[in-house]
């Protein structure tokens, strides 16, 4: 009789990452699996791979996790301190000791390509409205493609609006 895996899966071998990563075949047998996040699996892009392989600021996974410990790396305005965690589209990535801004946007063959923008670029961001709902006590409230939530939204804000 076949048992089930108990709780999530742990682990992603390279040939099942998402293709828009352009990860080679032959460097080894596994793929950074994406921690959960505000964006999923196919949409994301783990630091570790935007450090190493896009950005070429370390040249190991284990460099990655220095420079991301002494908490260097900020995604939309916070600290993250995990190698895995999943930017994805619309993100700023900062770097303060360098002063780079960044943000993940995709090429026209659906890759992520990190482009490189000015303090005042990285302000704002662009977000898509997922949903509009009713909440407790009559709230209204939206929430957007990265997770976040927005209470008393503008009454004409609709799905897949952008925001």
């Amino acid at each position: 009789r076949e048992t089930m895996p108990r709780g999530p899966r742990k682990h992603l071998k390279r040939l099942n990452a998402p293709n828009h990563w352009m990860l080679d075949k032959l460097s080894g047998k596994w793929a950074p699996r994406p921690s959960a996040g505000p964006h999923k699996l196919r949409e994301s892009l783990p630091l570790v791979i935007l450090l190493r392989n896009r950005l070429n600021y370390a040249l190991t996974k284990q460099e990655v996790l220095m420079i991301v410990m002494q908490r260097h790396i900020q995604v939309d305005g916070k600290v993250r301190t995990d190698t895995n965690y999943p930017a994805g589209f619309m993100d700023v990535v900062h770097i303060p000791k360098t002063g780079e801004y960044f943000r993940l946007l995709f090429d026209v063959k659906g890759r992520f390509c990190v482009h490189r923008i000015s303090q005042e670029e990285a302000q704002f961001k662009v977000c898509k409205v997922r949903k509009v709902l009713i909440g407790a006590k009559g709230v209204p409230y939206l929430v957007t493609h990265d997770g976040r939530t927005i209470r008393y939204p503008h009454p004409d804000y609709k799905q897949y609006d952008s925001v």
